[in-house]
């Protein structure tokens, strides 16, 4: 995959980047399709023999833990110092029309 100039043009626009000169643009060019190039090497390996790792070192994995309840909350004491409540519910400023 290469990109043309248009590309990095739009890239930088989604980005909110503002490319000052044409050497800055040919620069992330560049780079871009540097790293493009890299993708595509890796993505070229087999790896139909490998199978997924669970953790990097051999024989290890990660520990997870019990899905239980720790802690309690006291809901009324918290809806006490809250600005605004109304039937269990925390009111907040609009913030989206």
């Amino acid at each position: 995959m290469s990109l043309t100039n248009k590309d990095i043009e739009n890239i930088a626009n989604l980005a909110k980047l503002k490319l000052t000169d044409q050497n800055e643009m040919e620069s992330l060019k560049t780079k871009l399709n540097d790293l493009f190039e890299i993708f595509d090497e890796l993505q070229s390996a087999n790896t139909s023999n490998i199978s997924p790792m669970a953790h990097p070192i051999e024989g290890m994995f990660q520990k997870i833990r019990n899905d239980e309840i720790t802690e309690s909350v006291d809901r009324e004491n918290l809806q006490s110092i809250a600005p605004e409540t109304e039937a269990g519910l925390y009111l907040v400023p609009t913030v989206i029309e």
